[in-house]
């Protein structure tokens, strides 16, 4: 999947700067807690910027920590797509007490 290009430069820039401090958080918390059953990243604008994701900086900057920068490529990166998490999980919850 190619990444979707925004009209206009600045907001395309705007875009890979956002996706390059998402990744580089992302990718420090996954370090922090040697998440080695994945990163599942959820809530409203993951989905709506998929390409992106796939394509732009994202993965760089999740994978880019030196020393550990194999350590943290090996962490799966799944995007949440259900928009009904929160509520499935509430569910869950309640059926179990």
């Amino acid at each position: 999947m190619e990444r979707v290009p925004t009209p206009d430069p600045v907001a395309q820039a705007a875009v890979d700067l956002f996706l390059e401090c998402f990744g580089a958080a992302a990718g420090d918390q996954a370090l922090a807690i040697l998440a080695r059953g994945g990163v599942f990243l959820a809530g409203g604008i993951a989905p709506r910027i998929l390409p992106q994701l796939r394509n732009g900086p994202f993965l760089g900057a999740f994978n880019a920590k030196g020393v550990h920068a194999r350590l943290a490529a090996g962490f799966p990166v799944q995007v949440v797509l259900s928009e009904r998490l929160g509520l499935l999980g509430a569910a869950k919850l309640a059926a179990g007490l």
